[in-house]
């Protein structure tokens, strides 16, 4: 038998090794929740901050200048003027996206989140209640609305996706007829905007309203794609330096970036060196270059924009 004295010694040893493991785990969990929750939180906030953006193009520029744009937007918007503007655009944004997520949920099943669902709610509120204190276009030239509403819509839309939310409509249609038809939905959306735009031509009687549209689509297109690449962009530096051991240290640490040390040789010289290429996104570099002056004032660097980064750090491999 063990004596009291044993069994309490063993017990201590127990309570002074594994509590504190536990505590400590216990709050390495709740830390990476409240990590999580706080990330869940921001990017629900700036999917708020592109919906805002994009409903103030629509109802500065696009909806009070009588241009229609693709999208549920520009479905709401013909609503709006056919039915004498006693529709405002943001029921309609509403009332279409629930339609077509409850066919897409028979169709598709349950393939949309929870931040869709809150960009299509929020979307209409912003809609609404912007386009009752915006009656007016903010600019009377009715080109400049047209570039102006193209641009905040499309980066607001950008931004949305950007985030993991969408704002429904023709996403939702395309991901449908790619179902059963062999089409991408880039192409499904872009035959839908244009039907869209030129059915401006029943209403208003005019064309250029038609070439106003297109025009709005084809600059609301380009804002979605630089803001949705604009975080994405990445740059390749190549670093000759003398003492690369310390800034190859820097770099990982404060940057938390993979460095490569690569064997070179300078050709009039005929010193044998070190050069590092380390690949970061677009707003790190101005780091990189301060970590090479404070260190090494005399480095030679080349850097150069990449069209895509893959792997740990960047872009999923998607084959």
């Amino acid at each position: 038998m063990k004596s009291f004295s044993s069994i309490d010694y063993s017990m201590k040893l127990k309570l002074f090794f594994f509590i504190p493991i536990g505590r400590l785990t216990t709050k390495n969990n709740t830390s990476k929740k409240m990590k999580l929750n706080t990330a869940e939180l921001k990017s629900y906030l700036i999917i708020a901050l592109g919906l805002a953006i994009y409903s103030f193009g629509w109802t500065a520029f696009m909806i009070p200048s009588e241009i229609i744009g693709g999208g549920v937007s520009g479905i709401g918007t013909l609503i709006y003027y056919a039915s004498g503007e006693a529709i405002p655009v943001g029921l309609s944004y509403f009332v279409i996206n629930c339609f077509l997520i409850i066919i897409a949920l028979k169709i598709l099943g349950p393939k949309f989140g929870a931040k869709t669902v809150y960009a299509i709610i929020l979307g209409a509120v912003f809609l609404s209640v912007q386009q009752k204190f915006i009656t007016a276009p903010l600019v009377d030239d009715k080109f400049m609305a047209t570039i102006l509403g193209g641009i905040l819509g499309g980066a607001g839309v950008g931004i949305t996706i950007s985030q993991g939310g969408s704002s429904g409509g023709t996403d939702i249609i395309a991901m449908i007829v790619n179902k059963y038809r062999n089409i991408s939905p880039g192409r499904i959306i872009l035959y839908i905007d244009v039907f869209i735009i030129a059915s401006s031509y029943f209403i208003f009687n005019d064309v250029p309203t038609i070439v106003y549209g297109y025009v709005s689509m084809g600059v609301a297109s380009y804002a979605i794609d630089m803001a949705i690449s604009g975080n994405k962009q990445s740059a390749q530096m190549f670093i000759i330096t003398k003492d690369h051991e310390t800034l190859a240290d820097e770099i990982g640490v404060k940057i938390n970036r993979g460095i490569s040390v690569i064997d070179a040789m300078g050709w009039y010289s005929k010193e044998n060196k070190k050069m590092l290429m380390v690949v970061v996104r677009k707003h790190e570099t101005p780091q990189v270059f301060r970590i090479v002056k404070q260190h090494d004032p005399d480095a030679f660097i080349s850097m150069g924009s990449v069209m895509g980064v893959y792997g740990f750090g960047f872009e999923e491999i998607r084959a």
